[in-house]
């Protein structure tokens, strides 16, 4: 009877296990991601993204991204551009020192997936939706977002667009 009763339980154990391995879904960001935009003039990327992501595309009723990026770690390719971009005329990384997406809500469409959620950026939020694919753990997608909603401007960037473009690869792994 004993040995029945340890082998019941240990089948229920390896089931159990195997249940919550299927529904954890869990995951963290790899080498190699990348956090575009492109805003005319300039453009550039973010170097260091945090943050916890949990996503199934069986179960997206559970899926959430939480997800920042570091103001500071901005590269524009010119030394100049990024003391700007990380100063108060622009980001302003001091008082604002990350960007941050939060999602509410992750449902499947005709071409992938779309993360509904609050972006806030230099001390504002605002609703946004970002499409984007998972394939071969990797999430990709772009948004374009207009700066004067979230106050990045001084008013001197003649040259800047109002729309920043922003394109985002993430791997990631279990």
């Amino acid at each position: 009877m004993k040995k029945l009763n340890y082998l019941l339980t240990v089948a229920v154990l390896i089931f159990v296990s195997a249940f919550t391995f299927i529904q954890s879904q869990d995951w963290k960001v790899a080498e190699g991601y990348s956090i575009k935009f492109d805003g005319g003039d300039p453009s550039g990327e973010f170097s260091e993204l945090k943050g916890t992501i949990k996503f199934d595309e069986k179960n997206l009723a559970d899926a959430k991204f939480d997800m920042t990026l570091d103001v500071a770690s901005i590269n524009t390719g010119n030394g100049m551009k990024n003391t700007h971009a990380k100063s108060e005329k622009w980001f302003d990384a001091e008082k604002y020192p990350t960007i941050a997406f939060t999602s509410s809500a992750i449902t499947k469409t005709s071409t992938g997936f779309e993360a509904k959620g609050t972006l806030e950026m230099h001390g504002v939020k605002k609703e946004v939706i970002i499409p984007f694919t998972f394939d071969n753990n990797t999430f990709a997608g772009n948004i374009e977002v207009n700066r004067f909603d979230f106050g990045l401007d001084d008013g001197k960037h003649p040259k800047m667009g109002t729309i920043l473009k922003v394109s985002i690869t993430v791997p990631v792994t279990k």
